[in-house]
């Protein structure tokens, strides 16, 4: 169990997931939490990342940043993705083990999977199959960024854990036009199409594929809650080879159930045209979450609930752009 006082570095704090953990560990009570931001500290930088982790010295290092997008970004920059990754994972994580610091939370995602992987998937569908080529290079790094943590705990005895978030929204995403995650492209592409008083939104693929998709609170929540677990019960459902633990709501949705919310939740009462040109990505991709569920925890933030939650979020920060 995390005791409050304890020294906590979060990196990435200024991102979606960064920042949904810096406000759930302050609202339990968390005081001595660690953040720099990206001029501060270059992380793919070996040598700085390893002086900064030695005079700090903190006692739980979060891995929360990373090269983030969706589709279209893991296609145009697959070199991006698998060596920033790399190198973030890599260095935070030998870093933590020099400086002495014995527990680390490593987040990865669900793209880790198979692409025709047995739908829920579990823990165990790790590495039993090919995985989606549009974003395999990312899907390697969040790979590797487990084994390491598990090749660190055979060697070290370190208590490094990881956990595998499903698709994610919410406040502080990315709503970039190209290089965003599809919920965020979605509503902006929506929002601007009801603004400008347009009569049709186009939408990537078919609108067939099936997404798992969860709010940021929730997977910050679910994230603490590991990381509180008892080592010796986090160790019992766990082993040194299959050491990540699933983070969803184990329920999901196509495409166009999810253009349709975002659509009546925005009030753009135009035309959802689906570019079936467009790449597709996995058919369907849904967390067995069991795992989590038998540690005790489970999503509480339904899907409606949270658009409307990150919609309202996204008009103020529209407005104060």
């Amino acid at each position: 169990m995390l005791a409050k006082t304890q020294k906590i570095f979060v990196s990435g704090h200024n991102g979606m997931v960064g920042s949904a953990l810096i406000r759930q560990l302050s609202a339990l009570g968390f005081s001595n939490l660690i953040t720099r931001s990206r001029e501060e500290l270059d992380l793919l930088d070996q040598a700085a990342v390893s002086d900064f982790v030695s005079a700090s010295k903190p006692d739980y290092v979060v891995i929360a940043a990373g090269k983030v997008g969706g589709i279209h970004a893991n296609n145009t920059y697959p070199a991006e993705f698998i060596y920033q990754n790399l190198m973030i994972v890599t260095n935070l994580v030998h870093a933590a083990y020099l400086a002495g610091c014995r527990e680390l939370l490593f987040l990865g995602s669900s793209c880790i999977y198979p692409r025709l992987g047995i739908q829920p998937l579990t823990e165990k569908a790790l590495m039993a199959g090919e995985l989606e080529p549009t974003n395999e290079p990312y899907a390697m790094a969040k790979i590797a960024g487990i084994k390491l943590c598990e090749s660190y705990n055979r060697q070290y005895g370190t208590d490094y854990r990881s956990v595998m978030p499903t698709n994610l929204y919410g406040p502080a995403d990315n709503y970039h036009p190209e290089n965003s995650h599809v919920v965020a492209a979605l509503l902006r592409r929506i929002h601007e199409a009801k603004a400008q008083g347009a009569t049709e939104v186009v939408v990537w693929g078919s609108g067939t594929p099936r997404r798992e998709i969860m709010h940021v609170d929730d997977m910050a929540a679910a994230s603490i809650h590991v990381m509180q677990l008892e080592r010796s019960v986090y160790r019992a459902n766990t082993s040194d080879m299959s050491s990540h633990i699933n983070i969803g709501t184990g329920k999901d949705m196509t495409i166009r159930e999810l253009a349709e919310t975002l659509q009546s939740v925005i009030g753009f009462e135009g035309e959802l045209v689906f570019d079936q040109t467009k790449p597709d990505g996995m058919l369907r991709k849904c967390l067995d979450v069991s795992l989590l569920r038998k540690l005790g925890w489970e999503s509480k933030i339904g899907f409606r609930e949270g658009i409307e939650q990150t919609y309202k979020a996204y008009l103020v920060e529209s407005a104060n752009a």
